[in-house]
């Protein structure tokens, strides 16, 4: 599982930040996530294929996360683009972005299908036969919603010299990595487990920007691999977080630690602060397992 920060600051791009959007791979799928100015220019500088991008997630409609999406959509077709893409995101994604298409005269002719949100409870939004995403329902000033990305438990491995032992035929293989017993010829029944090895666990990836400190998040994101939690601020403007409805860098370490996550990622900072570092000190006095984003950065889980 890879993830790749785009852009992890708030509010408004610089000229040396850029604000939200990351593209998570897992299984050899590419999603992108949120989509702030300056997405496929920081798509670009990371060397990301534009044609393996075929789903986009939008956490919400305020600007620092989604105004890259019309910019993104038209390059599309410009470059002729024929596979579909999908778009998740709150009521009024779809408006928006036809609204501009249409004064524009600028009509894709590739598939672009909106898959609009409006629930408060957590739903399954996507899923094939390798990864299943859900919302997390986050506590924003607008409808919110995080994301929750889960790999499915992959196939069992064959224990080619157990499988040989037994002198079972090649075209009993995938049933066998499937979990299935096999029967021999002479009656016999092989239990699964002594024909194959565990596979490995599968990875989990939970996006969380933006929100307000939220405890309500814990059971959609309890035990995760990787959680990704905004920390607009440090600890000094936590009056402010709470006014706008953000979060602390202690507080997402403190829903880190009370989910049991295995690791913890933090961005979304406010331009304010010179040294995201401070970010890191402030989060690992209640959680130690802490990586900071940062534009251009990739981790590899």
């Amino acid at each position: 599982m890879n993830l790749t920060i785009l852009g992890c600051y708030a509010a408004t791009p610089r000229t040396f930040t850029n604000p939200t959007s990351q593209v998570l791979e897992i299984r050899n799928r590419l999603f992108l996530i949120d989509c702030g100015e300056g997405t496929q220019v920081q798509l670009r500088k990371n060397k990301i294929k534009f044609s393996k991008i075929n789903q986009v997630f939008i956490s919400h409609l305020h600007g620092d996360h989604f105004f890259g999406l019309i910019g993104l959509i038209s390059t599309f077709a410009l470059l002729n683009r024929t596979t579909d893409l999908n778009v998740y995101g709150p009521k009024g994604i779809k408006e928006i972005i036809n609204l501009q298409l249409r004064l524009s005269n600028s009509w894709t002719k590739y598939g672009l299908f909106f898959h609009e949100l409006e629930s408060k409870e957590s739903e399954v939004i996507f899923e094939d036969d390798k990864v299943i995403v859900k919302t997390i329902p986050l506590n924003h000033r607008v409808y919110t919603n995080g994301f929750l990305f889960q790999e499915k438990i992959r196939e069992r491995k064959l224990n080619l010299d157990a499988v040989q032992n037994y002198e079972i035929d090649k075209c009993y293989y995938q049933n066998i990595k499937n979990g299935k017993d096999i029967t021999l010829d002479d009656g016999r029944i092989i239990e699964n487990h002594k024909l194959t090895f565990d596979p490995v666990p599968p990875l989990s990836y939970a996006f969380c920007s933006d929100t307000a400190y939220n405890e309500n998040i814990i059971p959609y994101i309890k035990e995760v691999d990787v959680l990704y939690h905004e920390s607009t601020f440090l600890d000094s403007e936590e009056a402010l977080a709470g006014k706008t409805m953000h979060s602390t860098a202690k507080e997402a370490a403190t829903i880190a630690l009370k989910a049991k996550v295995k690791q913890l990622v933090l961005g979304h900072y406010s331009t304010r602060y010179e040294n995201i570092e401070l970010f890191k000190e402030q989060a690992e006095t209640i959680f130690p397992n802490i990586l900071l984003a940062d534009d251009g950065k990739s981790f590899e889980f």
